[in-house]
């Protein structure tokens, strides 16, 4: 970080200013997002305080997966979709779909398309 100085004398600098890091064994990193997971395999993970406040540094090599929607839809939700709707069960899926599994946005889609 900082050129001439040692690994004992950056941790002391860290911790006068408050800075603790810890390099955690992580094997995998997953961020999902409302479209898609990123996926980072053997990452090298930091864990920084500053006062209290935590921060982690990941640091490898990023794989987008898209997500699969309908995985996440459950017969719950299609049951509930079609007690609201008073629709049949294809109509919920269907709309759950279209949603992104958003089960209120479904139930009003549906509504509305009446």
């Amino acid at each position: 970080m900082f050129p001439g100085m040692n690994p004992r004398q950056m941790k002391q600098a860290m911790k006068k200013m408050g800075l603790q890091q810890q390099d955690l064994n992580v094997k995998q990193a997953v961020f999902k997002m409302q479209d898609k997971e990123l996926v980072i395999n053997n990452p090298s993970v930091s864990k920084i305080n500053v006062m209290g406040q935590e921060t982690y540094q990941v640091v490898g090599e990023v794989q987008e997966q898209p997500l699969n929607v309908l995985a996440e839809i459950s017969d719950d939700d299609v049951q509930m979709v079609v007690e609201q709707v008073d629709c049949s069960k294809e109509d919920a899926e269907k709309a759950l779909k279209n949603s992104k599994g958003d089960l209120a946005e479904a139930i009003l889609n549906l509504k509305n398309s009446r």
